[in-house]
């Protein structure tokens, strides 16, 4: 049975539930008038229920999801000959793949060894029987463990008490799910990163002018040795970036103001939906725009006045990634500034203040925090784009601060080290995690500054 069959029958019968304990609730003081009686709603009562039939039912579905995998491929592994059962870890590494290679249909029964196919039944006669028998525990759960809550509704139950601790218990779990997601890349990140380090010194990494991870896969081989200088890298990053904010924050910060207090309704109305669309144009066609059409219109450009521009520079990508990230900053802008109230806007017009003076010495500084989070949400967003890049500023490391240059980024590098068959324990590939690392500390560094900026104003505000 699917898990998502099993999911379905399990709400079904926690909504069963719900309305079953809501009407004890309300039949135990004599119907409806009675309702005073009772310590909670009767909503309160049937959600009880509901949430004691349902999430048993649930963990025990996905400890089986979580586990089930281990306990079927130790019975599978325990079932097969013996000359499979003490091979080398990589060996048996590769066995346990043409396995999951079966049973997933990706490689014909025909194509593998005997062994390999009569394991790879097994394992789907155990999966099939697990995910029934899973799906019979939960079932069960769900039954008793919801009956007996019902058997526990009484008029004096404080049920809107136990159904706000568990909300409480689940928000806490959300925001440990983040905590924890954020800590476990982190980790991750940070130990890869310090296994580069040892084959490529940091100073070379983080100074170094010369980036090209290639590494030798034979000692004759030639010009493949590997130098692994990031700063063209982070040069490249940066110049786009800052080309995309140049375009970006001023007409993303002017049009906010425009829509906030200048525009008639009717023209906000229409505006502002047709600003925001930008964000949801999927950025593989921006990259298309970029390279078929501001690329070489940039290079037409240039060669009528005299300059020489590459077919792919880092004025196209940061150009149009500029255009990509406006709503980022209007959207934020706009809602900040209509956010501020309209007594302050009146007591600049008592005080003899024009509309431009206050806007720019009042609405401005009171609605900076937001700002801020615009344009940080905006750098933070051209630092991390990457089709944009490979399809408008192209591949090459090039150490400059020519925007008319092909040049490349952080992220590019990221998506272009962890393609293809090399070892995962190579330095060209753990290149990619000391790179991730450094793209963290950098948005680190923009946050702590954005916190000191708005704490700044918003002192001088207040």
């Amino acid at each position: 049975m699917q898990s998502s069959t099993v999911v379905v029958v399990i709400v079904l019968l926690a909504s069963f539930a719900y309305q079953w304990a809501r009407r004890r609730s309300i039949n135990l003081v004599g119907g409806t008038r009675g309702v005073r009686n009772l310590h909670s709603l009767p909503a309160y009562y049937g959600m009880y229920v509901a949430l004691w039939c349902a999430l048993p039912a649930l963990a025990l579905l996905g400890l089986w999801h979580l586990f089930g995998d281990r306990v079927i491929l130790q019975m599978v592994l325990a079932q097969m000959p013996t000359e499979f059962q003490h091979l080398q870890a990589g060996e048996a590494g590769l066995v346990l793949n043409d396995i999951r290679n079966v049973v997933s249909g990706a490689v014909p029964a025909e194509m593998a060894r005997p062994a390999v196919v009569a394991a790879a039944q097994h394992w789907r006669q155990l999966s099939h029987q697990g995910d029934l028998v899973g799906a019979v525990l939960a079932f069960s759960s769900a039954i008793v463990v919801g009956f007996l809550a019902l058997r526990s509704v009484k008029p004096e139950m404080r049920a809107r008490n136990q159904v706000e601790k568990i909300a409480e218990w689940a928000l806490l779990a959300c925001s440990g799910v983040a905590v924890l997601t954020t800590i476990g890349i982190i980790v991750s990140v940070l130990y890869e990163a310090m296994h580069f380090f040892h084959f490529v010194s940091p100073i070379e990494f983080l100074f170094g002018t010369t980036w090209s991870p290639q590494i030798a896969m034979r000692a004759d081989q030639v010009g493949s040795s590997g130098a692994f200088g990031a700063v063209p890298l982070f040069t490249g990053t940066l110049l786009i970036a800052g080309i995309a904010l140049l375009v970006s924050v001023p007409v993303g910060l002017f049009s906010a103001i425009y829509l906030a207090e200048y525009a008639a309704r009717g023209v906000r109305t229409v505006v502002k939906p047709l600003l925001e669309i930008l964000a949801g144009i999927p950025t593989v066609v921006y990259g298309f725009f970029a390279a078929m059409t501001v690329g070489p219109l940039l290079r037409i450009l240039g060669e009528r006045l005299g300059l020489v521009v590459a077919s792919e520079s880092a004025l196209s990508a940061g150009l149009v990634m500029g255009i990509m990230i406006i709503p980022f900053v209007s959207s934020l802008a706009d809602d900040m500034i209509t956010a501020v109230p309209q007594s302050l806007r009146d007591g600049a017009y008592a005080l003899g203040a024009t509309r431009s003076e206050t806007i720019r010495n009042v609405v401005l500084p009171a609605a900076l925090p937001g700002i801020v989070g615009g344009v940080l949400l905006a750098a933070s967003r051209a630092i991390g784009e990457t089709m944009i890049v490979v399809m408008a500023a192209g591949l090459a490391a090039n150490l400059t601060a020519n925007p008319f240059e092909a040049v490349t980024t952080v992220t590019v590098q990221i998506a272009t080290l962890l393609v293809g068959d090399s070892e995962f324990d190579s330095p060209k590939t753990l290149a990619a995690f000391a790179l991730g690392l450094v793209l963290f500390f950098v948005t680190l560094a923009l946050n702590i500054v954005a916190l000191k900026v708005v704490r700044k104003y918003r002192e001088q505000y207040d």
